[in-house]
């Protein structure tokens, strides 16, 4: 009987590992790159901490990530759907996703880096800072645009669900907003207030970004699928 287990316990095979960790750390840095730009997102989270207080900060960072979320789950069900139907859109949206880097990059580079003011905002309590957080994202095409650009660039169908894969690499981006957003809403009096309106700070993530994702469209480019 202990030969027959034994044997059983070799002819397992091991669980396929949905993502690649060095192909993780890659997605982990872009997202944290972009997420540490200065835009419209991270000033409203500046703009709650500086009136309503930190408490207040931190639950818009939150809200603006759940409105992410929300952009990821749309995109991560309709693309799985598009994907198994016609299998030549993998590489349609890749390619696409390439160009869109480019975009990005040569945006990032034509930056100003002038300064930046937060957004207005009402006093509010904590559901109304996460509530509206969550619509200032939901309704801003142009995340949309990024997440359906951005993730499938990391996903290899050979790992096993593009789905799944999805969805990880979206939850991963979603916990690097909201510890950004979050620490500037929370602390926009000091730190917050720093990384989010000084001009030389911006136009410095602003060049690393453009970094990122020329290096990041060439590899996807010239990698082998």
């Amino acid at each position: 009987r202990k030969e027959g287990r034994n044997a059983k316990v070799r002819l397992r095979k091991p669980m396929p590992i949905p993502i690649d960790p060095a192909q993780l750390m890659l997605f982990a840095a872009a997202g944290l790159a972009l997420n540490l730009t200065p835009g419209s997102d991270m000033l409203y989270c500046l703009g709650q901490g500086l009136k309503s207080g930190p408490r207040a900060g931190l639950a818009a960072g939150i809200g603006i990530n759940t409105g992410a979320l929300i952009h990821i789950l749309l995109a991560a069900f309709g693309l799985a759907a598009l994907l198994a139907a016609y299998p030549l859109a993998f590489e349609a949206v890749r390619w696409l996703g390439v160009i869109y880097l480019v975009w990005l990059a040569v945006q990032a580079f034509r930056g100003t880096g002038g300064a930046l003011a937060p957004k207005q905002a009402k006093s509010a309590t904590l559901y109304i800072a996460w509530r509206d957080g969550v619509f200032v994202n939901l309704f801003n095409p142009k995340v949309a645009i990024f997440v359906l650009a951005f993730i499938p660039q990391f996903i290899q169908p050979q790992n096993g669900s593009p789905l799944v894969q999805f969805l990880i690499f979206g939850l991963v981006f979603c916990i690097t907003g909201t510890v950004v957003n979050g620490l500037v809403g929370a602390f926009a009096g000091g730190f917050g207030k720093v990384l989010a309106t000084n001009a030389r700070i911006a136009r410095r993530f602003e060049i690393i970004t453009g970094c990122v994702f020329l290096g990041l469209a060439a590899k996807l480019a010239f990698d082998e699928r």
